[in-house]
């Protein structure tokens, strides 16, 4: 199997896309709105674990109207280093440039594979279209894996899993609080011990015809909600109010977090998944480090009882394994997957 980078790089004068990755034949498709950066909330992580009520309040009535209304906002005083992250993105560079030969064990086979490598992937066999990335997947938790090469990249990740769980229980516990629920019934119901935490390593090649290709197409995530990091080239899109936004940069040093699926099924639907996409361009090529955090692979995912009542606010959601809600994502749904535990 040989990358798009790879492909890319041998073909320098290339000005068209090989007929698998034609994913569009309208321009239009791929028309954002202008992008609207100051509208886009920020969370500071630091105020939302103060000890003074009024100003956790404050923090928490923000993170609630962000959740409400974007379903993605900026973390920013996080506590990880800058240099961490910046380093994080160089050494899944290096992952990607290493030769096939040394990526061959990680190629793509089953989706609960731990470590799995590939490229052009398509899940929903989308009219025998492939999509236009490289990829790497990785399960961090509650076992946590990565490859050995490059030197280093285990243990950067290892520490950005870490850091990231740790943001992710305080985020949870915020929510939870805006929903009106207790932070121990949530952590029980979600068996969040044992969160499961997944990396998706996405490298979009710079692209001759990104007006017809697409790196992702519009879908939402499964887990409870999804962080992201890049290397600063645009492209990531978000839907927003009915028109897509480009986020083409983000506050210095902050985590990009989306709302996902299961965070919508539990507060049952007070809380929306984001949908979102990536579009490329023919200029540099994107690497994004998307972190998912959901509840134990084990858990029944419901809405939560306080949030249901029969009459005034029923259940929006039937009750479904995390593990077999994923399968039926990875079976051809990841388009319209909520559609299908939707009431």
């Amino acid at each position: 199997m040989n990358s798009l980078r790879r492909f890319i790089e041998e073909s320098p004068d290339i000005k068209t896309i090989p007929s698998n990755y034609a994913y569009s034949t309208n321009p239009q498709d791929f028309i954002a709105s202008d992008p609207d950066h100051e509208t886009i909330p920020a969370i500071d992580f630091s105020l939302l674990t103060s000890k003074d009520p009024v100003i956790r309040s404050q923090v928490l009535e923000e993170l609630h109207k962000a959740c409400t209304d974007w379903g993605c906002f900026q973390v920013i005083n996080h506590g990880i280093p800058e240099t961490s992250l910046k380093m994080l993105i160089e050494k899944t560079l290096e992952f990607f440039n290493l030769d096939e030969a040394e990526k061959k064990d990680y190629q793509e086979t089953d989706f609960f594979n731990p470590i799995r490598y590939g490229s052009g992937y398509n899940l929903n066999k989308y009219k025998g279209i492939s999509y236009w990335r490289d990829y790497l997947k990785l399960f961090l938790h509650p076992d946590f894996h990565c490859p050995n090469k490059p030197l280093g990249l285990s243990e950067l990740f290892f520490e950005y899993a870490k850091r990231t769980r740790e943001v992710s229980r305080e985020l949870i516990n915020g929510m939870s609080t805006n929903l009106g629920l207790d932070n121990a019934y949530v952590e029980k119901a979600l068996d969040l011990d044992q969160c499961l935490q997944i990396c998706v390593v996405n490298l979009y090649p710079r692209c001759p015809q990104p007006q017809l290709a697409i790196g992702l197409p519009p879908h939402t995530d499964h887990g409870l909600f999804t962080f992201l990091i890049n290397n600063g080239v645009p492209g990531y899109e978000i839907m927003h109010k009915g028109k897509w936004i480009k986020i083409q940069s983000t506050l210095p040093n902050s985590l990009l977090v989306q709302t996902a699926d299961h965070l919508e099924i539990f507060s049952n639907g007070k809380y929306k998944s984001l949908e979102h996409r990536a579009i490329l361009n023919n200029a540099a090529a994107k690497i994004s480090v998307n972190v998912a955090y959901g509840p134990s692979l084990n858990a029944v995912v419901a809405p939560a009882d306080k949030l249901v009542d029969k009459e005034k606010c029923p259940a929006a959601y039937v009750a479904m394994n995390y593990k077999e809600y994923i399968k039926m994502q990875q079976r051809g749904q990841l388009f319209h997957c909520l559609d299908r535990v939707r009431i």
